[in-house]
């Protein structure tokens, strides 16, 4: 173990790393992978300077990844069940009939509406974006939808609907996180999530507007119509796979296993419906993708995708993020950062300000959204505590912007799982995001305003100072023994 950190060594960190991710993002516009390796570099050696050893650096990084490896299996699995999808005919079935029921105007609407329903009723963005919106990201492109809308749509509907669903992993974590209960948890966000919906619907009906409706995109959709039947064997048959893995998923079965399953299901309806080679499929299409060959540029381009390989990007990412996340939470130079922080959160309104940028700091240094609200539960849950602030506005504020933010950041898990996915750069979606941003402001104003901020009982404040004592006297027992 080494010594505390000096605040302005992390700070060096942190801003060296925000810099070189700017600098490559904004004029370089190559891989993040490499700036991300030099940052690890620089924070190993800044740790090593300060007394921590490799031998227990190596263990910190070793540590992270492996609490988020069903993440890492996640991303191969979802380019198996893309591959397969496509293989099988379940995407083009479900652009074809969304054809037949989008327009350009409502698309964006529609999007996030039914991305939402999906993921609420999964609990599951990553399951959402990796079957609808797979399909929404084929059909936008026909309609002519710019793509950064088109994933916007998907990712603020998605992540709204895991945010307020009853099944979602982090809308049980949050309170947990925080000393709430679930449905208390819930129904506080409905003052976040509500206005926050109306405003992004109302962005997403302008932007519709703007979408031109021409005869040749009228022209081109019965083009690509025709395109899809004279391939493949489009059936509604084949939409019973996706109602297939959202009953799995309202099951709550496993995201991992959920997927696997999709996968599975996409790989025997590709000769039971497409009448092509199985061992073909499994061979060669669960790696390296599916190949369109219809002849159609535009067509093949867009199922020109999937397999194991198209995931190298977003894992081989999402690794590096985690060694970095594991030195920064492994040496303490997060705590270091959170203690100083509450120096100047004098205010309710600049505690809750100051969590919401943690959760959002978190996720931009530790590149997990499930981080992004432990960390900030764990460090800020007293200090809500002895304001007499109840439970559930700290677990609205660790989902309302640890939830939200982590898909708008490229280094994230979230991020490189929607690259993977969506075949979207969350530098082009981010700014349609509308819910993942306009959130964590609406809950920074009500803490200043002090709408909805609710504090304890004088009963309730004894009960929780007695339940406090009572885990503290236990721990110390347990130290003793």
């Amino acid at each position: 173990m080494g010594r505390k950190i000096p605040l302005w060594h992390v700070l060096f960190v942190l801003i060296f790393m925000v810099v070189t991710l700017m600098a490559d993002i904004l004029i370089m516009d190559g891989y993040i992978h490499g700036i991300l390796s030099m940052v690890l570099l620089v924070t190993v050696i800044v740790a090593m300077l300060n007394g921590w050893k490799w031998s227990y650096i190596q263990k910190a990084m070793m540590s992270k990844i492996s609490d988020s490896m069903e993440a890492i299996l996640i991303f191969i699995t979802v380019g198996m069940m893309v591959a397969m999808w496509i293989s099988g005919g379940i995407v083009q079935t479900l652009i074809y009939y969304g054809l037949k029921v989008l327009n350009p105007r409502i698309f964006l609407i529609g999007a996030c509406l039914l991305s939402f329903v999906v993921s609420m009723a999964t609990g599951s963005s990553w399951t959402t974006a990796g079957t609808v919106g797979v399909a929404l990201v084929g059909i936008g492109t026909t309609l002519g939808v710019p793509a950064g809308m088109v994933g916007g749509a998907i990712i603020s509907g998605a992540y709204a609907g895991d945010k307020m669903s009853p099944l979602s992993d982090t809308t049980n974590l949050a309170p947990a996180m925080a000393g709430s209960t679930l449905f208390e948890h819930i129904g506080h966000m409905m003052y976040t999530i509500i206005p926050t919906a109306l405003f992004s619907l109302a962005a997403y009906a302008i932007l519709g507007l703007t979408i031109p409706v021409s005869d040749t995109v009228s022209s081109d959709v019965e083009v690509l119509s025709n395109v899809l039947v004279e391939n493949f064997n489009i059936t509604p048959l084949l939409l019973i796979v996706p109602v297939i893995i959202v009953v799995l998923a309202v099951k709550k079965m496993p995201a991992l296993a959920t997927i696997f399953i999709g996968a599975l299901l996409g790989l025997i309806c590709v000769p039971l419906f497409q009448g092509r080679n199985f061992m073909e499929a499994v061979c060669y299409e669960l790696y390296e993708g599916y190949v369109s060959t219809t002849g159609n540029e535009f067509i093949d381009a867009l199922l020109t995708r999937g397999g194991i390989e198209s995931m190298f990007y977003s894992t081989s990412l999402c690794l590096i993020a985690l060694a970095f996340a594991g030195v920064l939470d492994g040496t303490g130079m997060l705590a270091v950062l959170c203690e100083k922080l509450m120096k100047i959160a004098r205010s309710n309104g600049m505690l809750i300000l100051i969590t919401l940028l943690t959760c959002i700091g978190v996720n931009l240094t530790c590149a997990d959204q499930y981080l992004g609200i432990v960390l900030p539960g764990a460090m800020y849950k007293e200090e809500y505590q002895n304001r007499r602030l109840k439970a559930k506005n700290l677990s609205r504020c660790l989902e309302d912007a640890g939830t939200l933010s982590s898909p708008l950041i490229p280094w994230t898990t979230c991020s490189a799982y929607m690259i993977g996915a969506l075949g979207i750069s969350p530098i082009v979606y981010a700014p349609f995001a509308f819910v993942c941003w306009i959130c964590p402001i609406i809950s920074a104003i009500y803490g200043f305003t002090g709408f909805s901020i609710e504090k304890m009982s004088d009963e309730e404040y004894e009960k929780m100072m007695a339940a406090r004592a009572a885990e503290k006297a236990a721990a110390e027992k347990l130290q003793e023994a």
